[in-house]
């Protein structure tokens, strides 16, 4: 395994801290406000987070990651859509 170990390892490890720490962040909000709530950042980390793995993916030429990847970013795009829309109501 070590032997496998380069930047771009280090690189798909940090991208899935990335993803991960969306979840800290949605904990964080919830027990702050004692309910479940997913914060706008949980949306924006989602997205950080997808494109670094996407980046990874397609670096390692993993097609299984890349179309998963690449099809949650247009969930998460699409919810930060419409958090934008009911906002402005």
């Amino acid at each position: 395994m070590l032997n496998n170990f380069d930047y771009w390892t280090f690189f798909g490890f940090f991208a899935q801290f990335v993803f991960l720490m969306r979840f800290a962040v949605q904990w964080f909000h919830s027990e702050r406000q004692k309910k479940s709530v997913i914060p706008m950042s949980f949306w924006y980390l989602s997205i950080a987070g997808a494109i670094m793995i996407l980046i990874y993916a397609i670096k390692r030429g993993d097609p299984v990651f890349i179309v998963g990847q690449f099809f949650a970013l247009v969930i998460y795009v699409r919810n930060i859509i419409l958090r934008k829309k009911s906002e402005d109501l």
